[in-house]
């Protein structure tokens, strides 16, 4: 068979690429994989479709990676969809609410006034029939009373048991805390629910020996974040060719931490390439795969740029806990 040359971005499916790279040849596998959130490149794919595209991919990697190799994936660890099977989550939101009439005081206005209708009660308490009708029967319902309700799942779960089926092992974990996209907005959440403001690394082995180098990092490297379970990296500020972008820190602290130089790095949904310009960074070598020819293009263009310079990291390290903005990695 013909394999695939190293050093290179290209077009096509990771499910058939895959098939195609050397085995046991790839020391490092970094991917950010479709979250299932609607995204213009994902918006044709339904839920088993995403399930089977990741049970796929991640199967693929145990004869590809090198024995004491990894698979790292970066993900937002709660997977939102709709889902007819689960009851819609119903609620009295008191503070947005522009009429301040409760169901207590229809119901008693109702008891004075036994005859009357919705709309006769509506004009007594000065709101709308609608109103009555809603804080009567508790038809609040998030999203809309006629849309499905939005089921939230963990992902991590599902990751962990499509890896140990391919016989990959749960290595470690690590948190991205990302500087709040909404930092400047006045738009919050409007239930208890909690904004998600960072995403998980989870880091899967292949069982091999494996070696272990602290002196890849400096001492202040080491200490800041090699040794650490959260990282504190700024998000990209602007993803304007490209809808999901991650930081150039982000690959760059794995590629560091779990590769020597000259090592090859795979990332099989490449995006706009910062997987492989942070190879390129740390003297590794990569391959890069994507199925959207502009995402190609656009990766291949960032790899010419650091080969000759346009691109670099400051290497100053993140005030870890603190202000985000006073880091000065550039991102891509």
């Amino acid at each position: 068979m013909e394999y695939l040359d190293i050093d290179q971005v290209y077009l096509g499916d990771s499910r058939e690429l895959l098939k195609k790279v050397k085995p046991n040849s790839v020391d490092l596998s970094i991917w950010s994989p479709p979250y299932h959130v609607g995204k213009k490149y994902e918006q044709e794919m339904q839920y088993d479709d995403w399930l089977s595209l990741l049970d796929t991919v991640i199967s693929l990697h145990f004869d590809i990676l090198k024995p004491g190799g990894f698979l790292v994936i970066n993900i937002a660890d709660i997977l939102c969809f709709k889902d007819e099977k689960i009851p819609r989550i119903m609620a009295e939101n008191v503070s947005r609410r522009k009429v301040p009439i409760t169901k207590e005081q229809i119901l008693k206005t109702w008891s004075e006034y036994p005859g009357y209708n919705r709309r006769q009660i509506a004009e007594i308490l000065g709101c709308s029939e609608q109103t009555v009708d809603r804080r009567l029967k508790g038809n609040n319902i998030r999203g809309g009373k006629y849309t499905p309700q939005t089921r939230v799942k963990l992902v991590g779960g599902l990751l962990e048991d499509m890896a140990y089926n391919a016989s990959l092992y749960l290595y470690d974990r690590r948190i991205w805390v990302k500087d709040p996209a909404w930092e400047n907005s006045r738009w919050h959440t409007i239930s208890y629910r909690a904004i998600d403001e960072f995403e998980y690394v989870y880091i899967f082995w292949k069982p091999g020996i494996t070696t272990v180098n602290r002196e890849r990092l400096s001492k202040d490297e080491w200490t800041n974040w090699g040794s650490r379970g959260v990282w504190f990296i700024p998000s990209v500020r602007a993803n304007d060719n490209h809808e999901a972008k991650f930081p150039l820190e982000l690959p760059r602290r794995i590629i560091q931490l779990l590769s020597e130089p000259n090592d090859l790095v795979m990332d099989c949904f490449i995006g706009s390439g910062t997987t492989a310009v942070a190879a390129i960074l740390e003297n590794r070598h990569f391959i890069g795969i994507d199925k959207e020819p502009s995402y190609v293009e656009l990766a291949r263009k960032a790899c010419k740029d650091a080969r000759i310079g346009k691109i670099k990291v400051e290497r100053r390290l993140p005030p870890e806990n603190q202000n985000l903005s006073l880091f000065d990695s550039k991102v891509i």
